[in-house]
């Protein structure tokens, strides 16, 4: 294809795509009320522990309150049309690759969306007993107020970062690949790699929440070790292609 038509097909999936994206925001728009209640439920429960009136999120604005909705109604349509604008980007790119590149996006696809929508349930998981320890530091007698701008950013930033360090092990299988790094390699960087692991758990979550810190932790080094399972055995399958080829595999 010419650099022309290359720039039409662009234009017709991104047109496809932002137009899922527009129906997506629509679906999502209708059900905000129900998400936002489920992503009231820590502060619901703080306030009932401590015997006080839930009064729910401030809106301190004459368009806070649409906004919020429309905020929330970007995120959910983006995970609604994931699959339309997902294939869109597929459908452009795939001409392009091999045939054992597009196995290998394939299986990257296929690990790494349920690695980050489990990395999501985690953090959502965890998220009550981060706001929790958080409102335990206010001062006896004083109130803390939750404005819907900061406490949705909080929510959503959360998970957004949870759900990317779970997909991080990903890449690495993809570097194995590629042939960066081996998986001995990556093996012997376990220390590193258990140490990078506490500092994020201990930074993305409250210093008091030990629970919600080693939850965190334990399922990133569960999925580094596997991660380096995975590449040691494409190593051994590497070498054995190697000496049924004749070629010394310490030098393919």
């Amino acid at each position: 294809m010419s650099l022309g038509a290359h720039l039409i097909e662009l234009r017709k999936r991104l047109v496809i795509a932002a137009a899922a994206l527009v129906v997506g925001m629509v679906v999502a728009f209708i059900v905000t009320g129900p998400i936002i209640d489920l992503l009231s439920i820590p502060i619901r429960t703080i306030a009932e522990e401590a015997g006080r009136e839930y009064t729910g999120l401030n809106f301190t604005t004459v368009t806070s309150g649409f906004d919020l909705r429309m905020r929330i109604a970007f995120a959910i349509g983006l995970l609604i049309s994931a699959p339309v604008w997902l294939w869109q980007v597929w459908a452009f790119v795939m001409p392009g690759l091999t045939k054992k590149e597009t196995q290998y996006t394939w299986g990257f696809l296929g690990a790494a969306i349920p690695l980050f929508f489990g990395g999501c349930t985690v953090a959502f998981f965890v998220l009550p007993h981060v706001i929790e320890i958080m409102a335990s530091f206010v001062p006896t007698g004083m109130a803390q107020f939750y404005d819907y701008s900061g406490y949705y950013d909080f929510v959503f930033k959360f998970l957004l970062v949870v759900g990317i360090a779970f997909v991080l092990p990903v890449f690495l299988v993809a570097l194995n690949l590629a042939g960066v790094i081996s998986g001995r390699e990556i093996l012997k960087g376990w220390r590193v790699a258990v140490l990078v692991c506490t500092i994020f758990a201990a930074v993305t979550t409250p210093p008091a929440d030990v629970f919600s810190m080693l939850l965190l932790m334990a399922s990133m080094i569960v999925l580094y070790f596997a991660a380096t399972f995975i590449s040691m055995l494409f190593d051994r399958r590497k070498r054995k292609l190697a000496r049924a080829a004749g070629i010394d595999p310490a030098t393919a």
